[in-house]
């Protein structure tokens, strides 16, 4: 892999976006590529690819979002480097709690584009995050070295029983979504998610040590 960019947004720039699209057969994001292809086909929708930065099935810490917004088809990628203010907010608390992209996989409760072409941002409706949480064991099943798994916003938390279904060992956080809309509401929302990336940090820290 690539070294990691130092500044937020960096897939603004063409050349940034080429060199990672030049990536996308990396092998470990393959068996997730493929994963997304198939719910593609089933639910008729684009869904992303995760970044070939991030460390794929050898992710050590799912960080599940909520679905991809509108401008993701710009990119292609679930990625934190992408050029908006959600992107740019995770890019600053993953840094801050020197959370090594190798050890994340940043994905979606529901992983399909939901919008239609040239429609505004909107909520996943709950048939929408129901028909999501089915394709969480498939992707769990992607993961055996994944420790932690941290749910960002209200309707990622809602695949909270079905991840202690799936694995009844790991360990679950919950924190806001780091949406500027969200984040600028308190102080205490970005604080939040700052302590729940710390705890794991350190969940990742003891599987290390």
């Amino acid at each position: 892999m690539s070294a990691e960019p130092q500044a937020p947004k960096s897939l603004a720039d063409p050349d940034a976006l080429a060199a990672r699209r030049a990536m996308v057969g990396a092998p470990h994001i393959a068996p997730i590529r493929a994963l997304g292809a198939r719910i593609s086909a089933e639910r008729a929708a684009p869904v992303p690819a995760p970044d070939p930065l991030d460390g794929g099935v050898a992710a050590r810490m799912l960080l599940l979002l909520e679905t991809p917004g509108p401008a993701v088809l710009r990119t292609g990628f679930v990625t934190r480097d992408s050029a908006n203010g959600t992107a740019a907010n995770l890019f600053r608390f993953l840094a801050e709690a020197r959370i090594a992209r190798a050890d994340t996989l940043i994905w979606n409760a529901v992983p399909w584009l939901i919008h239609a072409a040239g429609a505004l941002n909107r909520a996943p409706r709950r048939a929408e995050v129901a028909a999501g949480a089915l394709y969480l064991a498939p992707l769990l099943d992607l993961l055996p070295r994944l420790a932690v798994a941290v749910l960002a916003g209200r309707f990622a938390g809602e695949a909270a029983p079905t991840l202690a279904a799936l694995r009844p060992d790991l360990p679950v956080i919950r924190v806001p979504h780091p949406s500027p809309t969200y984040v600028c509401t308190s102080p205490e929302v970005p604080a939040r998610i700052r302590r729940g990336l710390a705890e794991a940090a350190e969940i990742l820290d003891r599987e290390t040590a």
